[in-house]
């Protein structure tokens, strides 16, 4: 036995349709293809949602909404997390360069304090933007939340 001698086992392949090829091969005339119409010429093919002219589903469903291009996505900061910072870094002024260069925050976006936690001491935090409750937490510490 050799590779020259494997042949596929019977059955488990078919011979090719070879068709418009003329009458006598039953074949010819339309060749498979029907009478008419687009899918009967050569370079044929549909738009990616066509639905044989019925209106597509992607025009039949109402727009809706907006996307606001003035929205500001501010990064969130919370109480403790400010605290556990504090603590790891044993600062009691926190400024976004130190945020920034300590890998806690991205350079783009700018940064808003909010007031979950609990704040144990007291911390001169600068940020673009507070919550009043986050405010109000800082301050009662005898800290200050100053705006950039």
């Amino acid at each position: 036995m050799d590779l020259s001698s494997l042949k596929p086992a019977p059955g488990s392949t078919k011979e090719r349709k070879r068709v418009g090829r003329g009458p006598g091969s039953g074949l010819g005339g339309t060749s498979t293809r029907g009478h008419k119409g687009a899918k009967q010429r050569s370079g044929y093919s549909r738009k990616i949602g066509f639905e044989g002219g019925q209106m597509p589903l992607q025009r039949r469903v109402p727009k809706f909404g907006f996307k606001n291009i003035n929205r500001v996505e501010y990064q969130v900061l919370n109480l403790d997390d400010l605290q556990v910072f504090a603590e790891k870094f044993n600062l009691t002024k926190i400024t976004l360069d130190d945020l920034f260069q300590t890998g806690r925050l991205k350079r783009k976006a700018p940064v808003k304090v909010l007031g979950r936690g609990e704040l144990k001491s007291k911390l001169d935090v600068e940020a673009n933007a507070f919550s009043a409750s986050a405010v109000a937490a800082i301050e009662s510490l005898g800290g200050s939340a100053v705006k950039v």
